[in-house]
């Protein structure tokens, strides 16, 4: 059976630009100077975050404000990836890989002091598997007996979910299948543990709207506590005297500061107010290349930048179209003349080298062909082509990348495309509810394993925010995630 091109075209593998601040000389203090003194460290943040329920939030701006305040049963090695004691000090795995036994430590407490238990977790997995709640983030869990069947509405009875409460320190986790990659992805947000026992003070816990999560409710169990939040200034998170590793932690507290220009935040870095932004504007990395490469540092991760395209939407509803603009963007160039910080071209969705993997489908610059298939589809030079909007959150690096691939597809297929910029809330609701025809979007992951970005486009995906669905591709992928044999895994996933 043939499947479609997936409704995407992906343009790189990232490589993330982070600027770090040097102490600087001046009479008069700098914020950061000031900040350094008092052991808390300054970082530009992008935009002002939705929420910081790790349950809900979907955004890298509150995903790495939530990472200070939250810790599942393991965390995981900053340098090596591999999972490492997190609330749970100690786990069993079966023979067969199919259950998951977690030991939690005596001193894992949430910072109001009350113990964090395995009923804890069991709670936080039924919150986040409640279709009510409606978190993009559940079908992380599916590969749990019953967390998929659950969430669909076709179990009702959480109890018959793969997760069961031995005493207060012993979590049991069943699987429907072996999973080798688990104990690293249990470092993430969607086996965190929320507490509900103060969620349940301010509210409905499965309803918007609830205040849990601002200053002076919120209660977490990571190395840091909310201390601030003044919106569209400053979100500062403090030392957090209950942690159980609490010896660990050097700094006294973090502002994430959110600042949607990118040029400003940049503007910030360099007048001592920021000690680190990964928000470089592309025309100013070959300027700190060559006048201050000390500050300057590019970190390779597993991620990529690409566009959806909204499949229930003309005219991107004919595959045709689909494939004529994923093949009319000039990968290559893009890395070499616009982005400019390393970034590898990418011909397929999956970044390469995870566990070995290597995608055999590639999207190839033909702009011939292209041409071609736009002219099948009844729109030849771009003829007939109904209006088309590009959404891309508001920040200068996005625009600048959205005008050269606009300017390509306009000399090369004749199509006009207007490009639309919002804020970062907005954005994410029209995204979330499909609310256009194409879409930028990204998704960075820690580089467990390939099926973290192939599960993106299965039908259920709460990442899936395009309106494509193909059960072939559905059962390919349930086909991977069942096989226990490593090299007929790799073998499924590269066809």
């Amino acid at each position: 059976m043939t499947i479609s091109i997936p409704p995407f075209f992906a343009r790189w593998c990232c490589a993330v630009c982070s600027l770090l601040i040097l102490a600087g000389c001046g009479k008069r203090e700098t914020l950061v100077q000031k900040a350094t003194r008092d052991g808390i460290m300054l970082v530009g943040n992008g935009a002002e975050p939705s929420d910081l329920d790790p349950q809900t939030i979907t955004g890298i701006p509150e995903r790495n404000i939530t990472a200070t305040l939250f810790e599942g049963l393991t965390r995981n090695d900053p340098k090596t990836l591999e999972a490492k004691p997190g609330v749970a000090k100690s786990w069993d795995v079966s023979d067969d890989g199919l259950v998951y036994t977690f030991h939690l430590r005596d001193d894992a407490v949430w910072s109001d002091g009350k113990p964090v238990t395995a009923g804890d977790f069991y709670a936080s997995f039924r919150r986040l598997l409640s279709a009510q709640l409606g978190s993009d983030n559940a079908d992380q869990l599916y590969l749990v007996v019953g967390a998929e069947e659950y969430h669909k509405g076709t179990l009702t009875d959480f109890s018959q979910v793969g997760f069961r409460v031995i005493d207060d320190r012993t979590l049991e986790v069943r699987l429907k299948y072996p999973a080798p990659f688990l104990l690293k992805t249990m470092g993430a947000r969607s086996w965190y543990p929320v507490p509900m026992h103060v969620i349940e003070k301010f509210g409905d816990p499965l309803l918007p709207g609830n205040q849990w999560t601002r200053p002076g409710n919120i209660v977490s169990n990571g190395p840091f506590v909310l201390k601030e939040w003044r919106p569209n200034s400053y979100i500062e998170v403090e030392r957090n005297p209950t942690y159980w590793n609490r010896e660990t932690v050097k700094l006294n507290g973090v502002r994430f500061v959110p600042m949607e220009n990118q040029p400003a935040e940049e503007a910030a870095f360099r007048a001592g107010q920021l000690h680190k932004t990964e928000r470089v504007p592309l025309t100013k990395i070959a300027v700190y290349q060559r006048e201050a490469p000390e500050k300057l540092h590019i970190h390779p991760y597993s991620g990529v930048y690409y566009y959806n395209f909204n499949v229930n939407r003309a005219p991107f509803d004919d595959v045709r179209v689909r494939r004529a603009l994923a093949m009319a963007v000039d990968r290559v160039s893009l890395v070499n003349n616009v982005t400019l910080a390393g970034e590898i071209p990418a011909y397929h969705f999956t970044p390469e080298g995870i566990g070995g993997y290597v995608s055999r489908a590639r999207t190839k610059l033909d702009f011939d062909e292209a041409r071609r298939l736009l002219a099948e589809a009844g729109y030849p030079d771009g003829k007939g082509m109904p209006p088309i909007t590009l959404l891309y959150n508001t920040a200068e690096n996005h625009r600048v990348i959205a005008e050269a691939i606009q300017q390509t597809w306009k000399h090369e297929l004749g199509i006009d495309i207007t490009l639309e910029n919002q804020e970062w809330k907005v954005y994410l609701d029209n995204m979330q509810h499909e609310f256009y025809q194409i879409c930028r979007a990204g998704l960075i992951m820690e580089p467990y394993d390939p099926s973290q970005f192939l599960r993106v486009f299965t039908s259920d995906s709460g990442f899936n925010r395009t309106g494509w669905k193909n059960a072939e591709y559905d059962r390919l992928y349930e086909e991977v995630m069942r096989s226990n044999d490593e090299d007929e895994r790799m073998a499924k996933m590269q066809r």
